[in-house]
């Protein structure tokens, strides 16, 4: 076994150089200083070779500061140093008027005092700066949508390193915004902010920065919002400073009182009207109580959502496709491979780890398992499916269901060599990693098994799901997850995280090289965020120099899953395959996703070898074709397109209808479709129920009718004095209170709705419908009281701040007892009377007709579609049982014509017609309709075209193929070492073609040779067997003569002993054309070598014959004899 090759990191050097054109007249006194981890001399004739140019090194050297703490710059942290010492610099460019020998002596000075210098103030000179093609798109795409959409949202979708800071910058130029806020849920993130503005804004662009952040406390161009303001009384007289860019923190935004806090600031981010509101890291820290009345109070033009992390649900919910701008992994490889080397910028996004994706079959570690679920489906079997989340599945004390198993998972990782942490080097390369559960007490147990495996215990075990103890006594937790993940990685050389959705968004770890998919994700744009976690920039120091990370990986142990997403990623995931859907154009996508992210999997001796496009496309197929044969093609992985059976002809329909899978044991519904089927079901172009807002509106009145509103108002009217009674109690936390308030008033409208509901649907009506119309009820009512809830706190929270404020000057002013008492009453009457109107508003509100329409439309939206759905999908069930009806009997076929060269295209040419229907109930003809489609003629005489492609054409070739290869393997009856036939894979058809089972022949051939012994020693004697079904008991018997010791010595020769045995001592009778040539395909076709002469292998219907009494003469005609 071949092991993998995994190399996550490479050594670089982090240089700073410096050089000059002496030729040159025009950079005559410059020095151009840039940055590169690789070969100075290299980095720079890429720059100069185009231009014929000589360059001359003056020096380069390690771009690492030399005092505490010693961390790593590159130059454009040098660049403002120069810039700080007032050195000129040529617009556009990295050559600054400086000698080469001075700019040394500067560079020192730089490493050790970390370029913190005091100078006299001096004007501010901003940089010039050239958006990326990239960063030009998103500001035109942003500004074309706010210009022709007020009041608008917009998302850029970008993946870090985008440059959003930038293009956010430009953004708000271009929209001529002179109110920008910046908000963000991680504060850390402010530097960069303002290291942008400092360097290509600063206020000679009119816009001055505002912040309180710790952070950005003492920056040069920072000032607070009070310094702003008597900044501007003083010094813009000519209008010179026309914006503000204010950058604010999520958490100092839900703490203002402005914003339903308690603390006393922020009042101008309220009170301005704001042009933009760009809310940083867009997938973080959102959709909360909280964070949702914070953002209704800013009152603001367009807003502008950045993320760092593309595919968040954020982007499916909120955004129209138009209001969407994206940046992906394949995007960004591709500039990165793209980047022309001859610019003097770096290449920004070299620092960006490539992806590499290796997935396993777990065939070998569960065989046991799968071996299970080769049974054909004839009672109801369910087909076994290797299932992620049940594999490390616990039982109700902890441990693993399937411990033995995951105890042989282990070991496959650490000891065969294509697993990797299988040795020493590939755990070196692998020293953090990320392994994705699904359940709490799955990573839990797994954690426990790491600790103690010979080889993962050297590794620090970091639980990031629930609360991260390993038992409830355990008290060593005491950090959140990203901390103690920090703390273990610092303190260990090598670590483990065990996550169960914690850690996936939203977070850096850097050191992390590797994500181990070990959950059944199959959304792919979950399965590719949590990718991600392992593709951030990192660079190590190490005593043997800095190690640069250049790959991360993905390891992932379901093959048909992870390459499904795969292929969605490349084709439906990213915007610019929005044009063909051709296989030849899918498969150009996939490659060039596979240009940048390299996919690993098993080839048939089980080596990891890179896949192509075809492989991707083929492979999921393929393990679903082994699981087709497995079931003896009575599998749905072989049907696609069913929905489209909606628009098919009546008499297809009819046909489909008189389809079995079987005789026994049960009869086959019907299917109930006709021309009005689609319509009635409200099935869009896709095949999937889309009821419009209008219809909702007709059923909404169909089934609550006006009746509704007085019913409601009558509940309400029974229980709102109690219900505001209640509400007015306020001793809970705002989250709490909103809660249960919302509860309080959902209560009557969920009572009332579901009551009505019930009635209409009676026993149709779903335990599940009810909590989707329990769910939709509270997303209409919350929505309704969170904002009133929000706007009430941030009222109470400002008369508890007036009350403490009078209250203290009362007492300052020795006020008597009775005062003060009279004020705190005054203002707790305030608070009272606040509280009551927002309860009243709550009340109107949610009795209102609108906010009862809205909640009936949703209700009957939500039942109708679910009732629909079921009906849809009951009806596609019926379907595919009578179509397993047909694919049942492929086996057979394949048994007796398939060839090589056997494929969808041309199955109904290797089958003679009427053989075709008398096995298949249908004909040739109607094969080729559901196959290919056809043009007809509907009730109106209107000609229309029914697509057909009921079949999955590659799982079908490949099921093909590898019935064809079982058969092969098998056909050999003579090998003792063969546990199972081929008719193990071959269902019964009809009460006349249920095939034996092997042992049950042996036992049969075993009796009649215990009653008459010696029978299988004679040459002479003659076995027939006159009604035939598969030939097992001929082949057994011609065993029993061929392995006989004295017929050996009778015949010593191999191939003549067994031509006389098929020409003289056997005899078989087959009813029907395709039993006949399964039997002697069975029976003859044993060895590709040996040649059988004569044989007397028969097409004869004896039970007619039995019938007609004349069986004896009849057959001795049949045999000659």
């Amino acid at each position: 076994m071949v092991r993998i090759n995994v190399n996550s990191v490479k050594k670089v050097q982090p240089q700073c150089y410096a050089y000059v054109l002496p030729t040159v007249p025009e950079h005559a006194g410059y020095t151009k200083i840039g940055y590169t981890e690789r070969d100075v001399e290299t980095r720079i004739k890429e720059q100069t070779h185009t231009a014929g140019l000589n360059p001359v090194i003056k020096w380069h050297m390690l771009a690492s500061f030399v005092t505490d703490p010693m961390d790593m710059f590159t130059d454009k942290d040098f660049h403002k140093y120069l810039k700080k010492l007032g050195v000129k610099r040529r617009e556009g460019t990295e050559w600054f008027e400086i000698d080469p020998d001075q700019a040394k002596s500067d560079y020192r000075d730089f490493t050790e005092n970390h370029g913190e210098i005091e100078l006299d103030k001096e004007e501010y000179t901003s940089l010039p700066y050239k958006l990326r093609y990239e960063q030009k798109s998103a500001v035109s795409h942003a500004a074309r949508y706010f210009e022709s959409h007020q009041k608008s949202e917009f998302l850029w979708n970008a993946k870090p390193r985008f440059g959003k800071t930038l293009a956010t910058y430009d953004l708000c130029k271009r929209i001529k915004a002179k109110n920008v806020l910046v908000v963000t849920n991680r504060p850390a993130i402010a530097n960069s902010w303002y290291s942008d503005y400092e360097t290509f804004l600063g206020p000679t662009s009119g816009y001055l920065f505002v912040s309180e952040i710790a952070s950005l406390e003492g920056k040069k161009y920072v000032y607070s919002r009070k310094d702003y303001t008597q900044f501007l009384i003083k010094n813009n007289a000519d209008g010179r400073y026309s914006g503000c860019i204010e950058f604010v923190s999520l958490q100092d935004l839900k703490g203002s009182i402005e914003f339903g806090g308690y603390i006393e600031k922020l009042q101008e981010v309220r009170k301005t009207k704001w042009d933009i509101l760009v809310i940083d890291e867009a997938h973080e820290g959102v959709d909360t109580y909280k964070t949702d009345v914070a953002f209704e109070n800013i009152e603001r033009k367009y807003t502008l959502h950045l993320s760092g992390t593309p595919f968040k649900a954020l982007a499916n919910d909120k955004f129209a496709d138009e209001a969407i701008f994206n940046w992906t992994y394949a995007d960004e490889q591709k500039a990165k491979r793209n980047w022309d080397n001859s610019l003097e910028e770096e290449n920004p996004y070299t620092n960006l780890p490539q992806l590499n994706l290796f997935t396993y079959q777990m065939s070998e570690i569960v065989r046991d398992k799968l071996s299970q679920g080769i049974q054909l489906a004839d009672n109801d079997i369910e087909e076994y499916a290797f299932d992620l989340n049940e594999f490390f599945a616990t039982n109700e004390s902890g441990k693993f269901v399937h411990d033995k198993d995951v105890n042989r998972f282990l070991d496959a990782l650490t000891q065969q060599e294509k697993f990797p942490f299988s040795t020493p080097e590939l755990r070196d390369e692998l020293k953090h990693t990320f392994w994705l559960l699904n359940r709490v007490a799955s990573a839990k147990a797994l954690a426990k098994k790491l600790e103690m495996h010979p080889v993962f215990k050297d590794y620090a075990i970091v639980l990031a799901a629930g609360d991260g103890k390993r038992d409830e006594d355990d008290a060593s937790v005491t950090e959140d997850a990203f901390n103690r993940v920090k703390k273990a990685i610092q303190e260990n050389d090598k670590t483990i995280t065990l996550s169960v959705g914690q850690l996936t968004t939203g977070v850096t770890i850097p050191e992390w090289t590797a994500v181990l998919m070990l959950s059944n994700m199959s959304s792919p744009a979950l399965y590719m965020q949590a990718a991600f976690r392992a593709q951030n920039p990192c660079l190590f120091e190490t005593p043997q120099g800095a190690l640069r990370k250049e790959n991360a990986y993905i390891f992932d142990f379901d093959p048909a899953r992870t390459l499904n997403i795969v292929e969605k990623y490349a084709n439906d995931l990213i915007p610019s395959s929005s044009h063909g859907d051709s296989t030849h154009d899918r498969k150009q996508r996939i490659q060039e996703l596979l240009n940048f992210f390299p996919v690993y999997g098993e080839d048939s001796e089980g080596v990891m070898v890179e896949l192509d496009p075809e492989s991707v496309l083929s492979i999921p197929r393929r393990i679903h074709a082994r699981e087709v044969v497995d079931r003896g093609f009575m599998s749905n992985f072989l049907f696609s397109n069913i929905s489209a059976i909606f628009g098919a002809p009546q008499d297809l329909v009819d046909s489909l209808s008189q389809l079995e899978a079987i005789e026994e044991p049960k009869k086959l519904t019907p299917v109930h479709i006709d021309s009005q089927t689609s319509e009635s079901l409200h099935l869009n172009s896709h095949g999937e129920v889309d009821i419009s807002e209008s219809v909702a509106i007709g059923l909404q009145r169909d089934i609550f009718g006006d009746h509704i509103y007085r019913d409601i108002d009558d509940a309400f009217k029974d229980n709102i004095k109690e219900k505001l009674s209640q509400a007015e109690k306020e001793n809970e936390s705002a989250i709490d209170d909103m809660r249960r308030i919302s509860q309080a008033f959902a209560a009557p409208q969920a009572k009332e709705y579901l009551n009505a509901t019930k009635k209409h649907y009676g026993n149709e009506l779903s335990n599940n419908a009810i909590r989707q119309v329990d769910q939709g009820i509270k997303r209409v009512t919350n929505r309704i009281v969170q904002s009133k809830h929000g706007q009430y706190t941030i009222t109470r929270n400002k008369l508890e701040q007036e009350k403490q404020a009078k209250l203290y000057e009362a007492q300052s002013a020795n006020a008597s007892m009775e005062e003060i008492t009279q004020i705190s009453d005054e203002y707790d009457q305030k608070k009272s009377e606040a509280r009551k109107e927002m309860l009243n508003e709550i009340h109107e509100e949610l009795t209102s007709s609108n906010t009862i329409d809205a909640i009936g439309q949703t209700v009957a939206k939500t039942v109708e579609t679910e009732r629909r759905t079921k009906q849809k999908e009951s009806i596609e069930k019926d379907i595919r049982d009578h179509l397993r009806g047909f694919t049942r009997t492929i086996p057979a076929f394949l048994m007796a014509y398939g060839t090589e060269e056997t494929s969808l295209a041309n199955f109904d040419e290797i089958i003679d017609p009427q053989t075709f229907q008398d096995v298949t109930s249908i004909s040739v003809e109607r094969f080729r309709q559901m196959r290919d489609g056809y043009d007809y003629y509907d009730e109106e005489n209107n000609l229309k075209h029914f697509d057909g492609h009921l079949f999955d054409e590659v799982v079908f070739n490949d099921s093909v193929q590898e019935f064809l290869t079982k058969r092969h393997a098998l056909a050999n009856y003579f090998d003792e070492s063969q546990k199972s036939d081929i008719f193990d894979y071959i269902p019964h058809q009809k009460t006349n073609q249920i095939f034996t089972p092997k042992k049950v022949v042996i036992d049969m051939v075993d009796r009649l040779e215990q009653e008459n012994p010696g029978c299988f020693d004679n040459p002479d004697k003659t076995f027939a067997d006159l009604y035939m079904k598969s030939g097992m008991y001929i082949s057994q018997i011609v065993t029993r003569l061929y392995r006989s010791e004295k017929m050996k010595e009778i015949f010593p020769d191999d191939v003549e002993r067994l031509n006389h045995i098929f020409a003289k001592q056997v005899f078989g009778c087959a009813p029907t054309q395709i039993i006949y040539d399964i039997c002697r395909r069975y029976i003859l076709g044993f060895s590709e070598d040996i040649r059988v002469e004569k044989d007397n292998i028969r097409l004869c219907d004896t039970l007619e014959l039995a019938k007609e009494g004349n069986m004896e003469e009849k057959l001795k005609e049949v045999f000659e004899l």
